[in-house]
Order: structure tokens, then sequence, then C-alpha cells
């Protein structure tokens, strides 16, 4: 199973372009092979919370129709996305949510932000129910940025049999989670860790970018490094393996 650990900066606001940039990504992580390709949280609105906010028409549906080029790319590939954005709830709401297009074009799962973090409480509801999906006989578990400080999650994947462990991130530049929470997770859960981050200035500062992977033993498996968009793959084996291996950046 291989996973691209996606890195780009998204433009405020910008569906439509965010979009088209995401669905390059899958096309081009999958043309290499990748199952499952992993973005930023909200990267297809930026992460732009008072923006969101003021803004009703950057609000997505689950069905949305600004995310056919997402679908379109997920099915000439075979791949799924992992995308993030402002996706309405069932009672009207607003949730910081995570939603998994599968290789065929279809919903596979959604996860709506459980801990929000600063202006996000003002703006967007709180999530309740834990993501998972699965795909070729691996389980995946979702979490999104802040989420990651709370062990609760990832312990809980790890009891529900998820093998990994993907991250929706908006890393600053100095943020702490790259040396102390994700190797944390991977390590004490028996968890393969793939983080996908930002790029550019957002609300949240300056994406640090340093998307990519940690394995069970908590080392880093793979990093796009600090500047370049694009992405990093990483071959998770079968069974349970010495240690899986990293390709060079894209």
């Amino acid at each position: 199973m291989i996973v691209a650990a996606t890195q780009f900066a998204p433009v405020a606001g910008d569906i439509a372009a965010n979009a088209r940039t995401v669905a390059g990504l899958v096309r081009s992580a999958g043309a290499e092979g990748a199952r499952v390709v992993v973005f930023a949280e909200l990267c297809l609105t930026d992460y732009v919370p008072t923006l969101i906010r003021d803004t009703p028409a950057l609000i997505l549906t689950e069905d949305d129709p600004r995310l056919a080029p997402i679908q379109e790319a997920c099915r000439a590939v075979s791949a799924a996305a992992v995308v993030g954005g402002p996706v309405r709830t069932d009672d009207g709401r607003v949730s910081i949510t995570t939603l998994v297009i599968g290789p065929d074009g279809a919903l596979l799962t959604r996860y709506d932000k459980q801990h929000l973090y600063g202006i996000e409480a003002e703006v967007f509801a709180p999530g309740t129910a834990d993501g998972r999906f699965t795909l070729d006989g691996v389980r995946y578990a979702t979490a999104t940025c802040y989420d990651n400080r709370f062990p609760a999650l990832a312990e809980r994947a790890a009891a529900d049999g998820c093998r990994v462990y993907l991250s929706s991130s908006v890393l600053e530049i100095g943020n702490d989670s790259f040396e102390n929470v994700y190797p944390a997770r991977s390590r004490d859960f028996g968890l393969y860790a793939v983080l996908g981050n930002a790029l550019g200035t957002s609300e949240a500062g300056i994406g640090a970018g340093l998307a990519g992977a940690w394995g069970p033993d908590g080392e880093r498996l793979a990093d796009a490094g600090p500047d370049a968009a694009g992405y990093v793959l990483v071959d998770i084996p079968e069974g349970t393996p010495e240690g899986p291996e990293a390709t060079e950046d894209r």
C-alpha cells in the first residue's frame, strides 16, 4: 500500500483553484502507485476561519459539484483523496471536515474535527464520531491537526484495528508537533502516521510543509521538506514490517 503525503499553498477562498491543485496532485501521485493521497486541513479554502465565517459561499456539502475535479482524478488513477474543507452538517452547522473520496469517486467516509482550537470554536461545530475507512484490506483512521494533541484518538484507532493514522493539519513554522506529537502517536500505539500539511501564509501563520510519515517505532520515514509543493510516497508493507520504504520528494 502506497500513501502520498502532500503539501501546497492553498489560495484563500478559491475552492475551484484549490480543487484543481488537489486533483493534479492526486493524478500525479496515483500515477506513481499511491492508493491514498492525504491533504492539509481546510485545503479546499485555505485555513481562513474568519473568511469562512463571513463568506457563506465557501461552505461545501458532501455532494458539492465543486468536488467534481477531485472525484474525476480519483477515478482516473484509482486512488482515494483525503481532503479538507468547511462542510455543512446534517443539522445545518459547519464543521472542519475531512472528506475521503474513494477510488470510484464516491464518498468513503466523513470526519469532523473533534477538538477545536482558538477561533475555530466560534466558527465551527465540533465532531463527535471517529473517522474510519478500509481500502485494500488496510484500515485507516483520520484526525485533524489539534486533534493529535489528544492521545485518545490514536488509542481508539489502534484498538479499532487501524494500521494507518492519517492527519490533515496546518502546522506553522516552529510548531513542535513534528518532534513531540506525531512520533509519540506512532510509537505509543504502533501506527503509521501520515501527515498532509500546508505551505504559504494563512490565519495560522506560515505553513511549515514537512509533510510525510512516521513508522510504528516513532522514526521519520518520509519528509517533503519545508519549501516545495508536492508529495512524498510512503510504502506501507503487508504484515508486520521491519520498516517501510520511503521514496524521494515529487
